[in-house]
C-alpha cells in the first residue's frame, strides 16, 4: 500500500473533497507545488488553477478548479481553503468561454482602474477554468 496524506479541499460554500491521496499538486503563487506525505509544513497563497489529486489505486488524477485561496501543509494533513472550488467534471466550458470574452470586452472598454483590475481578475479565472477543462480532456481515454 502506498503512503498517503489526508487532503481537505474547502470552498466558502462547501467541502469539495476530504480523503486520502498519494500526492496533491497545487497552483501556488510562485509555481506548482507537488505535495507528498510527510511534506515539510508550509503556508502559502494559491492562484486560480487546477488542484490535481492522485487517489490511491487510480491511475488518473482527480481535478478540482480553485479560484485562489490558501494552502496549509502539515506532515499528515493538507488543507486547501479556496475562494471558489469546482470539481473538474462540473466545469462548464461554454460558461467559461463566455466569461473570458466578457472580461476581455470589459478590459477594452474600461471606465476606471478598478473596473480594469476586476476584469483582469475575471479573465484570469476564466482562463484557469479553461485550462482545467483542457487538462481533464487530456486525461480521459479516447
Amino acid at each position: 500500500m502506498a503512503m498517503t496524506v489526508h487532503v481537505d479541499v474547502v470552498s466558502a460554500e462547501e467541502s469539495i473533497f476530504s480523503g486520502l491521496v498519494e500526492m496533491v499538486v497545487v497552483p501556488g503563487e510562485m509555481g506548482e507545488l507537488g505535495i507528498y506525505p510527510r511534506h515539510a509544513p508550509l503556508l502559502t497563497r494559491i492562484k486560480p488553477g487546477s488542484v490535481r489529486l492522485k487517489l490511491p489505486d487510480q491511475s488518473e488524477f482527480m481535478l478540482i478548479y480553485v479560484s485562489g485561496g490558501m494552502l496549509e501543509v502539515q506532515p499528515s494533513v493538507v488543507t486547501i481553503l479556496a475562494d471558489t472550488a469546482i470539481r473538474g467534471a462540473d466545469l462548464d466550458e461554454a460558461r467559461s468561454l463566455e466569461a473570458k470574452h466578457a472580461a476581455e470586452e470589459a478590459m477594452k472598454n474600461r471606465a476606471s482602474d478598478i473596473d480594469y483590475a476586476k476584469a483582469q481578475a475575471e479573465l484570469s479565472e476564466a482562463l484557469a477554468q479553461l485550462q482545467a477543462i483542457q487538462k481533464m480532456r487530456k486525461q480521459q481515454p479516447h
